[in-house]
């Protein structure tokens, strides 16, 4: 018959390898939210204006389906589209403006296209870090995109972005 620290030794084994467990998800999902940043940074090269946008957005489906699979979260392309939109939604006014912008500016010929398309590397790829921050957020914390609220997470995001905006540049300085 077992004595209790036998239970305390096993207890802190299962605890112990759940927490590894943790680690090695969150690890995943960093490595993955790293390639998908600069897999947005470079959709910022695309020259069609809101074109750009909709190649955008696929990427952080895709990024979510993967992100999702770390976590063990069934994947629905409408739930992801969904939530995407509406935690867009919620932060176009305040942090994403700049984005659409960008996307915009490429209508300009030259000038307009040259310099949209270097904001648009630097603003994707912090678009696609803040979406990621936030679903890695809300996936380790047990939720689902049933129980995602984009509300809730606003102030997160919006500070994600910056920070997206400080690590696209430092990946582009690391690529040049």
């Amino acid at each position: 018959m077992p004595t209790s620290s036998d239970q305390q030794a096993h207890d802190n084994q299962v605890e112990e390898a759940a927490s590894l467990a943790r680690e090695h998800r969150h690890a995943t999902a960093e490595h993955l939210l790293r390639q998908y940043v600069l897999g947005g940074m470079a959709v910022g090269f695309v020259p069609l204006p809101l074109v750009d946008l909709a190649a955008l957005l696929g990427l952080q489906l895709k990024m979510l389906h993967s992100l999702a699979g770390v976590y063990d979260i069934e994947f629905k392309a409408d739930l992801g589209r969904s939530a995407v939109a509406s935690l867009l939604g919620s932060a176009l006014p305040a942090g994403l403006s700049p984005t659409v912008a960008a996307s915009l500016g490429k209508f300009i010929p030259g000038i307009g296209q040259t310099l949209s398309t270097g904001s648009a590397v630097l603003l994707n790829g912090a678009a696609t870090y803040a979406v990621g921050k936030v679903f890695i957020q809300h996936f380790a914390a047990g939720g689902t995109f049933l129980t995602f609220d984009p509300e809730a997470v606003r102030d997160y995001f919006l500070s994600q972005l910056q920070e997206g905006t400080k690590v696209s540049a430092d990946l582009r300085n690391e690529k040049h």
